[in-house]
């Protein structure tokens, strides 16, 4: 028998040809139906037609985490219950200890297969713990140069705390800006040390339950705003071309709180010293502020970073160690930037006897100022009545000064130590020409290529991927505000940190939305490092930070943390819980987070969210849900050490 040819067809018989087969596709439009309406069913029914954009995002675009596994039982017809998240303040009046009771025993927005980790609340001793600059630790290192002032972490985990830290009894939710700028309420930040210290000078004062900020200062008795206009009388400061400022020993931070009326954003930095919570009371303000000292590291930003340098009775002992700390501010200074001078020894002829000094050793004390500065090769603009202003150079074609290495960063300052050499500018091709490049006046400068970018200086970015950054964080931001509606209510943020910041374009997008905040945008030292100069170049202000590590600043100091791509930049570098605990530290009691991040790992930053008393949800990414970066959305509950019975 034959084998059959592979080209024989199969006989089909008349009949069977002609007769319709209707049979297989009813069959399978029923199972696809069936299908359907299951599908439907399981995820929650249909979108009801009334339904808002924000609360579809919020809900129906939502992101299963965990899931356990299905049973037989009538459990497997389990719905996803994803409820909406609150974002909104419900303590700015007297704290209310039901709804403080019922948000601490909430549970988490979405179910999970394993119970969490709970961790425990710190005894209320570390209510304003600062990990970095803690008391009892500094006294370990020498008080020579105030030493003992500067960052020194924990270095075991012993020394560590896993714990939450606790928001004092009676905490409150913040007043608004602008009104925050001269009022807050005293349970927030409970010391009085200030108030009898600088009574005389009009810094704080207790009225009942509130502390009002009058806007005194030791050098401006008739107020910051009246000592800033005398300042404006003798540099520019309403044409834009000052932008960041930089205020040391900044005191309640009132230069700077009137700084901002001016659109001018002031970093202003004091120790932990007993002059007990200067910077928490700023930050209280709505003020930019952290922990800082001049001692023996380099400031932790970059060269060229502010326009403006301010001392106003700092009691930095300028004149010393060969002009080391002058040297610091010229690093940071941008080229022809100004540094102000007020309190001793500026007109030490009137004020030498209430100063409780010598003629003598305070003009010593000024003409070694004086030496200094020329040695930077700055100009000295003016010495009207308490003030006096220095210029720094354009650059430094004709400077001739004892310059430091070319082959040390300029920018390097995480724990760099200062060195007494003034750091040299980028070279030039003319005597005119401003080192580094000219930025624009604010705000043009806020969207313009900075210099550093078009000059190459910012590795891996170009001006046209400068553009597509700044276009991208504009729609990621319409994506956050369509997703978080408190957005819309003024005020609800104020203090926004960015955890990885790169080139600045969250907060841009911000700014140029007009809304009444500002950003302190941490660039982490694991990154790339080179961006924080141009952020600076944008008329914005941050810092150098190691999220390993504590930040510099008090806790309950923010409204808002941004954190995009922190958790897989920092893995296996430390632990994901040791970065969430400082999160926690640093946000306000029901404070916003939005971290970005693939899937993945948002599962497993959850996992541990949901045990430090946040309520969080995962929602897609702006593109969709195709995309594998996700964003895990946090409020944190309202709790204080009274609800722990502390």
């Amino acid at each position: 028998m034959g084998v059959r040819s592979a080209a024989t067809k199969l006989h089909i018989p008349p009949s069977a040809a002609r007769r319709p087969t209707f049979l297989p596709f009813v069959a399978v439009l029923l199972l696809c139906s069936a299908s359907y309406l299951l599908g439907v069913w399981q995820h929650g029914g249909f979108a009801s037609p009334s339904e808002s954009p924000a609360v579809s995002i919020a809900t129906a675009v939502a992101c299963t985490t965990t899931a356990a596994p299905r049973k037989k039982t009538s459990s497997a017809r389990s719905r996803t219950q994803s409820r909406p998240l609150d974002f909104s303040a419900h303590h700015a009046a007297a704290a209310n200890e039901a709804v403080a009771a019922a948000a601490a025993s909430s549970g988490s927005s979405s179910s999970s297969s394993a119970a969490p980790r709970r961790y425990p609340a710190c005894p209320v001793k570390y209510s304003e713990y600062t990990p970095c600059e803690d008391v009892e630790r500094s006294l370990r290192y020498p008080r020579d140069r105030l030493v003992y002032r500067e960052r020194h972490c924990p270095a075991s985990e012993r020394e560590r705390l896993r714990c939450l830290v606790p928001a004092p009894r009676g905490y409150r939710t913040p007043f608004p800006w602008p009104a925050s700028r001269d009022v807050a309420w005293f349970a927030n930040v409970p010391h009085k040390e200030l108030t009898v210290e600088k009574a005389v000078q009009n810094w704080i004062r207790v009225d009942g339950d509130k502390l009002r900020f009058p806007g005194g200062g030791t050098m401006f008795p008739n107020g910051a705003d009246a000592y800033i206009d005398d300042i404006g009388k003798l540099i520019p400061l309403h044409d834009g071309s000052i932008r960041t400022a930089l205020d040391t020993g900044c005191g309640v931070a009132s230069w700077g709180a009137y700084l901002l009326s001016r659109d001018i954003l002031a970093m202003s930095f004091a120790p932990r010293d007993s002059h007990e919570a200067q910077v928490q009371f700023a930050l209280e303000r709505g003020v930019p502020a952290m922990i800082g000292v001049l001692a023996s590291n380099r400031l932790t930003y970059p060269a060229r970073a502010f326009d403006m340098a301010h001392c106003s009775r700092c009691l930095i002992p300028w004149q010393l160690y060969d002009g080391l700390y002058l040297m610091e501010v010229d690093r940071v200074l941008r080229p022809g930037g100004y540094w102000i001078l007020s309190g001793p020894p500026i007109n030490w002829k009137k004020y030498w006897k209430g100063w409780e000094r010598t003629k003598e050793d305070l003009n010593a004390e000024q003409q070694a100022i004086e030496a200094v500065a020329r040695t930077l090769c700055w100009t000295k603009v003016k010495e009207a009545g308490d003030i006096a202003v220095w210029q720094k150079p354009y650059n430094h074609a004709n400077c001739k000064a004892p310059f430091c290495s070319r082959n040390k960063n300029p920018d390097a300052a995480w724990y760099d130590k200062m060195e007494a050499c003034v750091t040299p500018l980028p070279e030039v091709s003319g005597a005119s020409d401003v080192a580094g490049g000219a930025v624009k006046k604010w705000p043009q400068r806020l969207t313009a290529v900075p210099p550093r970018v078009s000059r190459g200086g910012v590795r891996g970015v170009t001006a046209k991927s400068f553009a597509q950054d700044t276009e991208l964080w504009r729609k990621r931001v319409r994506h956050y505000k369509s997703v978080i509606r408190q957005f819309e209510q003024k005020g609800r943020y104020r203090n926004v940190l960015d955890m990885n910041a790169r080139l600045g374009g969250f907060a841009a997008a911000l700014a140029a939305a007009g809304d009444p905040l500002w950003v302190m945008n941490m660039v982490p030292t694991l990154g790339n490092t080179t961006t924080l100069g141009a952020i600076y170049e944008r008329g914005l202000i941050g810092s150098y930070q190691d999220w390993c590590e504590g930040m510099s600043t008090y806790p309950r100091t923010y409204d808002l943390i941004h954190a995009d791509s922190v958790f897989t930049l920092y893995n296996n570098r430390c632990e994901m819980d040791r970065i969430l605990l400082e999160m926690d530290r640093i946000l306000r009691p029901e404070g916003t987070v939005i971290i970005r991040d693939d899937v993945d790992m948002l599962v497993k930053v959850k996992s541990v969210a949901d045990g430090i008393r946040w309520d969080s949800q995962i929602v897609d990414h702006e593109d969709g849900p195709l995309v594998r970066e996700k964003i895990l959305l946090v409020v944190k509950r309202y709790w204080t050490a009274q609800d722990q019975g502390q």
